[in-house]
C-alpha cells in the first residue's frame, strides 16, 4: 500500500488549494480547516503566515 501524501488540491481550492489538500489528507471537510485558518489569522496572523508557507512548501496535486 502506498503511503498517504499531502498535496494542494486542484479540485477543492479557493485560493491555493492548501485547505482542500489538508481536508483530503485528514479526511475532514475543508470548510472546517478554512474556518480554523481564518480564526488563526484573527488571533495573530499565524493563519496567514502558515497558509503562505504551506502554499510554497506543499506540492500541487499531480494530474491535470
Amino acid at each position: 500500500m502506498e503511503p498517504k501524501r499531502l498535496f494542494r488540491s486542484r479540485r477543492d481550492r479557493v485560493i491555493g488549494g492548501v485547505c482542500g489538500g489538508l481536508g483530503n489528507y485528514f479526511n475532514l471537510d475543508p470548510v472546517i480547516i478554512r474556518v480554523a485558518a481564518v480564526a488563526l489569522f484573527f488571533a495573530g496572523f499565524m493563519g496567514l503566515l502558515g497558509y503562505i508557507i504551506a502554499w510554497i512548501i506543499v506540492p500541487a496535486e499531480p494530474g491535470s
